[in-house]
């Protein structure tokens, strides 16, 4: 691939355009706002100059909404050898292409499997797709060549092609993706009228279920507009659940022996069914989930206290797996607690605490 267009110089679009800029490809930028187009080529991105001839490879990243529309205008300018789109949902686009009556064989449907919370160009970064997955989804009608272009695409952003059919992938998306995204909003709501006291004892739990609740609000009403269906049978899975873990909360209040028992044994169905499924997430690299042992170290708020830990970690021949840190409430400390093989936690505990670390269990 030696040229590329990028409609929609988001955080998708820029993070794309920036990787590909970065090894040797000229990329063209167009945004219906001119000043999105320009920050990201101020970035690095490509040029804002309009194209010479159709480029090889053209990736819209433009809402879901008007994933359909781009896609079609860029096929009938003739823009590109290419096509592709990097919308979070695949199965209604394609249809709209389908009801349109283009010639479907240059464009195939993509998802990176990344992003943040925040958006736009200056949210970008040429890592961003760095071992994730980036699904693809052919259909019998799509171009070798345009499989390959895509394939390439992905391997120079260097994340991990998975193909898959398009809906197969919107009830992916629904579980793993769409419906945290709602279930992380509906808690952190819970917090918006809560009594200040109760705010100020937030712990490492809450921030977890609810980082990725400061999503843009806009862009996820779009995204939920092109799934809907899927995202409503999870969260009706999820409702169910909610319903039985109510009851069963009800019951352990219950004066009556027997139904406090029922109300036990239904609070630890729904924790297993939980430890269960948690499993099931990947881990490191993709691979089975593995089991750390948790080192907790005492922290001051003080500039390279962190790179002093982790340098001492290495001294003690210690591979730090994951790290976490839960900020004190009221005071310039905290804690690190730094996942390592249940194997080193014993060394590292002790090369840790000679060196003068306070170590909390």
């Amino acid at each position: 691939m030696r040229t590329a267009l990028v409609i929609g110089t988001g955080l998708i679009g820029t993070s794309a355009a920036l990787t590909l800029a970065g090894r040797g490809v000229a990329v063209h930028l167009v945004d219906h706002d001119p000043a999105r187009a320009r920050t990201a080529a101020a970035l690095g991105a490509g040029t804002e100059e309009p194209q010479e001839g159709p480029v090889d490879l053209a990736i819209i990243a433009v809402p879901p909404a008007h994933t359909a529309t781009a896609v079609a205008a860029a096929m009938r300018a003739d823009s590109a050898r290419g096509y592709l789109d990097v919308a979070s949902v695949k199965g209604g686009p394609r249809r709209e292409l389908e009801a349109l009556g283009l010639d479907l064989s240059t464009y195939i449907g993509t998802h990176p499997m990344a992003g943040k919370e925040s958006s736009g160009p200056l949210a970008a970064s040429a890592d961003l797709f760095e071992g994730r997955p980036w699904v693809l989804t052919p259909t019998p009608a799509t171009d070798t060549e345009v499989l390959n272009l895509a394939l390439e695409l992905v391997a120079l952003c260097r994340a991990v092609p998975v193909v898959m059919d398009a809906d197969a992938h919107d009830r992916a998306v629904a579980l793993v993706s769409h419906t945290p995204q709602l279930i992380s909003s509906m808690v952190a709501a819970r917090l918006e009228e809560a009594d200040e006291t109760a705010v100020r004892l937030c712990g490492q739990g809450i921030r977890d279920v609810t980082r990725i609740a400061a999503s843009d609000p806009r862009m996820w009403v779009e995204i939920l507009s092109a799934n809907p269906g899927p995202v409503a049978d999870v969260l009706a899975g999820v409702a169910a659940d909610l319903g039985e873990t109510v009851e069963a909360l009800r019951a352990l209040q219950s004066a009556d022996e027997s139904e406090r028992r029922d109300g036990t044994e239904g609070i630890e169905d729904v924790l297993r069914r939980g430890n269960a499924g948690r499993v099931r997430v990947p881990g490191k690299h993709g691979a089975a989930p593995a089991s750390y042992e948790t080192v907790a170290v005492l922290i001051s708020d003080r500039p390279g206290e962190l790179a002093r830990i982790f340098a001492d970690a290495g001294s003690a021949g210690v591979n730090v797996e994951d790290v976490r840190i839960e900020h004190a409430t009221g005071q310039e400390a905290g804690l690190v607690q730094l996942m390592v093989d249940p194997s080193s936690a014993p060394v590292l505990s002790a090369a840790l605490r000679d060196r003068g670390w306070s170590i909390r269990w």
